[in-house]
């Protein structure tokens, strides 16, 4: 047989003929990993005995993959794999994500991604008019993530002010010092934090400690425990530049608790991730803007791509909606996602969330044995043996086992984190992971 043969391109046909057998290979792969993650640590995990060998072994290869994949996998699926803001991804979005691989558009330039353009511009102006209903001019892009959208709000704060300073709490995401580096600015200026919120008194003297212009990065939806920063203060105390990191607790502005995000929409520019509330295949990032023409400093120009006559003549430029060149059609199954479940489902799925974490909540403050941090303000719950004892060997334990995924939240001390994603638990699936905590701490 030719390589030819072995090798059909992504037409309809040959992608269902494939598929079938790649959906029985990662249920095979569930069943032979059978729990939340495989058990026996780094070192257990398989892998293909030869990715590039000589002579390929044909289409089979798909299913070889996803059995060995599944086996090997933390599955967010599982209840008990609950450590980061690692989603279970919904079928609509997956679905919706095999058919923008298999067309595969590239957001470089219109003549590639026809449909898809008009798509995420659908998209980004829906996302737009959530975090800024009451400003026109707002925009929004698609983006990879957090990470990258904190790059663009700094970004978009240098370009504006020159040498901004950029300040933050100490509970901000990693990635905004990442940001300040890349950028050239100055290390961001870290202010204490009361309870993985930023102090508004604190702030106030680091401002005014600032020579220059500022650019405050807040964030609603902490990685260590959820919490949101006091956004209407923080909007009150005037920095040059203000931007949000919501790329967790920005999933609220589809629930009637949207009100927890007051002040952000004095935010000059705002970060959200639906591959976290939002239950998107990663990459799923957001990033939106009060005023879209501070968007414009990114627009450039590649005749290959945008040409000015193609521009003035009516085709869409996208050159300018992203820092990368190549990118997918991530904004297709976020779209199928919203169709499918409008602004009320998609706020009924983050309830259930937080429904449920305040009531694991409920179940460690009520165990003897179990310490609760805080309340949870959004589906984040931080816990810790009463006992005396090594939180992080006990958290090590568990996955060497492949009995749970637990995160670790280091607040005042070291504490265990339980993210809680999936939209379809109650309490009740966490009651026997706290008794094997308390048990393993015992």
């Amino acid at each position: 047989m030719t390589a030819s043969h072995d090798a059909p391109l992504a037409t309809p046909d040959a992608v269902r003929a494939l598929v079938g057998p790649v959906l029985d290979a990662l249920a095979d792969g569930v069943r032979e990993r059978n729990g939340p993650l495989p058990s026996g640590g780094p070192s257990a995990v398989k892998a293909l005995a030869d990715v590039l060998p000589e002579h390929g072994v044909g289409p089979a290869a798909a299913a070889e993959v996803a059995r060995v994949l599944a086996a090997g996998s933390a599955d967010p699926a599982d209840p008990w794999c609950a450590a980061h803001l690692h989603c279970p991804p919904l079928a609509v979005a997956v679905a919706a994500d095999v058919a923008a691989s298999a067309l595969n558009p590239s957001m470089d330039s219109w003549d590639q991604a026809p449909a898809a353009s008009a798509i995420e511009r659908q998209v980004t102006d829906a996302v737009a008019r959530l975090c800024y209903p009451a400003e026109p001019a707002a925009d929004a892009l698609v983006t990879t993530g957090g990470s990258e959208s904190n790059l663009y709000g700094l970004l978009l704060a240098r370009e504006k002010f020159g040498a901004v300073t950029p300040v933050c709490g100490r509970n901000a995401h990693h990635s905004v010092a990442r940001a300040a580096w890349l950028l050239g600015l100055p290390r961001p200026v870290v202010v204490e934090c009361r309870d993985d919120r930023v102090r508004p008194d604190a702030l106030a003297r680091a401002l005014a400690s600032v020579e220059g212009p500022t650019a405050v990065v807040a964030t609603a939806g902490t990685t260590n425990s959820g919490a949101i920063d006091p956004l209407p203060e923080i909007a009150a105390l005037r920095p040059d530049w203000l931007h949000v990191d919501a790329a967790y607790g920005g999933g609220l502005l589809f629930t009637e608790r949207r009100n927890l995000l007051r002040g952000m929409e004095s935010a000059d520019s705002v970060a959200l991730d639906l591959h976290k509330f939002g239950w998107q295949p990663i990459a799923a990032g957001l990033f939106a803007c009060r005023d879209g023409a501070d968007l414009r400093i990114m627009d450039t120009n590649a005749d290959y791509l945008n040409a000015d006559d193609d521009t003035e003549a009516g085709l869409p430029d996208l050159l300018g909606r992203s820092l990368r060149t190549s990118r997918r059609p991530d904004a297709v199954k976020i779209a199928a996602t919203l169709r499918a479940l409008g602004r009320r489902g998609m706020g009924e799925l983050v309830e259930a969330c937080c429904t449920t974490a305040r009531g694991v909540a409920a179940a460690i403050t009520a165990h003897p044995d179990l310490e609760l941090w805080a309340e949870p303000t959004l589906s984040t719950v931080v816990f810790r043996p009463k006992a005396a004892c090594d939180v992080a060997a006990l958290r090590r334990a568990l996955l060497d086992e492949g009995k749970a995924v637990l995160g670790r939240a280091r607040l005042d001390g070291l504490w265990l984190k339980l993210t809680l994603l999936h939209p379809h638990t109650t309490p009740g699936d966490y009651q026997p992971l706290l008794g094997l905590v308390a048990k393993a701490a015992r």
